[in-house]
């Protein structure tokens, strides 16, 4: 027991005992590389258990926003930091040649490590931007905005990872990355040719949010789709139809569609073409005329706007009906208000003509029988 208390830490590792011992070497390798990631596990708890506690006390800013997102990186950055001081145990003198087996190799990926914790660590960085573009685009009145945020933040982190693969694979691990990309130039046509649809949407997205022809939560019209934009993305467009489908259209074709922003109007028009009868006569089509011009005048949804008063006419002599003409407009701009003010006109319509005695007309055939004598 006393010789074993004689035998310090610096001599279980002396040169003379290690000398020479492979399997001893090895296990210092592999101890040192565990209690290095123990330590990056404690690194990465400490640092999100300060953020969460700076955020309970401050809320969201820079500094809670900066240590929440190094907390991962931070991890990965130790294990590459510690992969390349535990090789320091192959140093010892090398009769088993563990040292030239592994320590070359082992430098590259120590590298290929650390250099891949600091594009993580940039990559999570981007939500810092994105909070504050959030902030920012908040402020403004439209909602297209808020989703090119989400775009941005994607582009970004595609850009930092495609620079990072490339640099760690051509400056750390030694791969000849520009006959790579010359061979890949050749392959890239026949894939930008497959891929054209895909290229033409995504350009097509970047009309839509520098033209900003509709913004989210606005009715449009496509084609035959009318209905409420739900979001706007790198390659479609989602649109919510008044029957309840979500229509997905490709950017593409919302570049090159005329599109009905029906959100944008300042008003909703109403026109009809409402038939009477013929055997109505002079009095009783002068009488219709004059209640529909009343029940629109009763109206304030209808005479919002003096620029734009009803117009109601006597317009035209049909094959089976007299022709009574009515336009209006309606105001406040809403979808489902506006069928509710169709409705109340059509209800006094018909309840008024009833009570005159004025009756619709309908498509009729008279026919004659000539009676044999």
């Amino acid at each position: 027991m006393v010789m074993l208390a004689e035998i310090s830490w610096r001599t279980i590792i002396n040169y003379e005992i290690v000398r020479g011992n492979a399997l001893w070497r090895f296990g210092l390798f592999v101890l040192l590389i565990l209690v290095l990631m123990i330590c990056a596990r404690i690194m990465q708890f400490i640092l999100h258990r300060y953020s969460e506690r700076i955020k309970a006390k401050l809320g969201t800013n820079l500094l809670t926003l900066t240590t929440e997102a190094i907390s991962k990186p931070a991890y990965v950055l130790i294990i590459g930091i510690g992969m390349a001081i535990s090789k320091m145990p192959l140093f010892f003198n090398d009769d088993t040649g563990i040292r030239t087996a592994i320590s070359t190799g082992w430098d590259k990926t120590a590298g290929a490590v650390i250099a891949i914790a600091l594009a993580y660590a940039l990559y999570c960085l981007v939500d810092i931007a994105e909070y504050y573009l959030q902030k920012a685009v908040s402020k403004t009145d439209t909602k297209l905005d808020d989703m090119l945020v989400p775009i941005i933040r994607k582009s970004i982190r595609i850009a930092i990872t495609v620079i990072a693969a490339l640099l760690v694979a051509e400056n750390i691990l030694g791969q000849n990355i520009k006959s790579l990309l010359l061979s890949a130039g050749v392959g890239g046509i026949a894939i930008a040719l497959a891929a054209k649809e895909t290229i033409a949407n995504f350009f097509g997205s970047i009309t839509i949010f520098t033209d900003r022809p509709f913004q989210i939560d606005e009715i449009i019209k496509v084609g035959q789709q009318i209905g409420l934009v739900e979001e706007v993305g790198f390659r479609s467009t989602r649109v919510r139809t008044f029957e309840g489908h979500l229509v997905t259209i490709p950017n593409s074709i919302m570049a090159n569609e005329t599109i009905e922003n029906l959100g944008k109007r300042p008003f909703i028009r109403t026109t009809s073409n409402i038939t009477i009868t013929y055997d109505s006569g002079h009095d009783k089509t002068q009488k219709a005329v004059n209640i529909i011009k009343k029940i629109l005048a009763g109206i304030p949804d209808i005479n919002g706007d003096s620029d734009r008063p009803p117009r109601v006419y006597f317009s035209n002599f049909n094959d089976c009906s007299l022709n009574l003409y009515m336009s209006y407009w309606v105001t406040p701009v809403d979808y489902w208000h506006w069928h509710q003010v169709n409705e109340k006109v059509n209800f006094e319509i018909l309840s008024r003509f009833n009570a005159e005695g004025i009756e619709f007309a309908f498509p009729t055939q008279t026919l004659y029988v000539k009676k044999e004598q």
